[in-house]
């Protein structure tokens, strides 16, 4: 990532954005937050930057295709591919992803410029009568897109279903009011943004079902080369949220499990400690492995990235090795993404 001082501040910012409802909220914080630094101080024009931000809205592989299971369609981040596309013809100036979606795997050309407003990372429930998950009927139909969070369900109950969802969150909430299944597991960070946590019926708690790597947390992509931009989203960048983002992506980076696999991640900053919880399930939740481990960050960005390696490579000694070829032999099958 490069960075220049000297370099000029941009007047003008072009954003790039999936579509989606929840996608321009995040945009929209983003915005408010860039709004915010080029405001006078104190009435004072004398710091403001005066940047003109337009947005520009792109649509997806992930967005159009709705008929199949993410796993069936293929090639680099189906949320992210066009976004990158568009930063990379210079059509835009940054792109704004749910850090979930990024791979860890970037482009040598683009960078993860900042990461910012992490919300509640846990997954939650929505069910019929408002019932919490062990109080399910037995046969009950799950609705998730997820091999990550219905792996770690199977792990809890044999006697539940899944069924595949595609759609925005609104979308699939809807369906779920429809009867296409008796519950459905979504992000609490989503459901929070669009002020629809009044129909969350239960919180898995980490330790039971570990989140994906970069969950609730908001990315900033943008060109490697583009220092003076660089300089300014890193006045916007939350610190916290950024080592617990490079913690949790270490960690799958080093399992290399991509977002086709059950593999969660989900880092915690506190008073100076940085503690990690990692899981790697087999598809069938027969086999699970979660392991937690703390240490002294105190802001360091490389002590961070260090643990989420550290416990990588012990749960792969550990047994999770053989999870993870098992997992790169199968075929995906009608519940994957992150």
């Amino acid at each position: 990532m490069q960075s220049s001082k000297t370099a000029k501040t941009p007047r003008k910012i072009r954003i790039g954005t999936r579509e989606s409802k929840l996608a321009l909220l995040q945009t929209d914080i983003v915005q408010a937050r860039l709004k915010a630094i080029s405001a006078p101080d104190e009435g004072s024009k004398e710091n403001c930057i005066s940047i003109e931000i337009e947005i520009v809205p792109i649509t997806t592989k992930g967005d159009k295709v709705l008929d199949r299971p993410i796993a069936e369609l293929g090639g680099r981040g189906v949320f992210v591919k066009e976004l990158e596309e568009a930063l990379l013809r210079d059509e835009v100036d940054l792109v704004v992803h749910s850090l979930k979606d990024l791979p860890t795997d970037m482009p040598p050309s683009l960078c993860l410029a900042a990461v910012l407003d992490r919300n509640d990372p846990r997954d939650v429930l929505l069910s019929k009568d408002n019932l919490d998950f062990a109080k399910l009927p037995a046969g009950s139909r799950i609705a998730t897109s997820s091999r990550r969070r219905a792996a770690q369900l199977l792990h809890l109950r044999k006697d539940i279903e899944f069924v595949d969802i595609r759609g925005n969150v609104p979308t699939r909430v809807r369906k779920f009011d429809e009867g296409y299944c008796d519950a459905i597991v979504l992000a609490c960070a989503g459901l929070n943004r669009l002020e629809m946590q009044d129909r969350i019926s239960h919180y898995f708690e980490v330790g039971v079902v570990t989140p994906a790597a970069g969950q609730a947390a908001l990315a900033i992509e943008c060109r490697s080369n583009d220092g003076a931009l660089i300089d300014l989203l890193r006045q916007v960048e939350d610190w916290d949220a950024r080592m617990e983002a490079e913690c949790e992506r270490a960690y799958l980076g080093t399992l290399g499990g991509g977002c086709s696999v059950p593999v969660g991640a989900s880092a915690k900053i506190e008073n100076g400690t940085i503690t990690l919880t990692g899981c790697i399930a087999s598809l069938d939740g027969k086999e699970l492995l979660r392991e937690t481990i703390s240490r002294k960050a105190m802001g360091n960005l490389e002590t961070a990235a260090q643990t989420g390696l550290d416990l990588a490579h012990k749960m792969l000694n550990a047994g999770g090795d053989k999870i993870m070829e098992e997992l790169r032999r199968q075929t995906p099958n009608v519940v994957s993404a992150p």
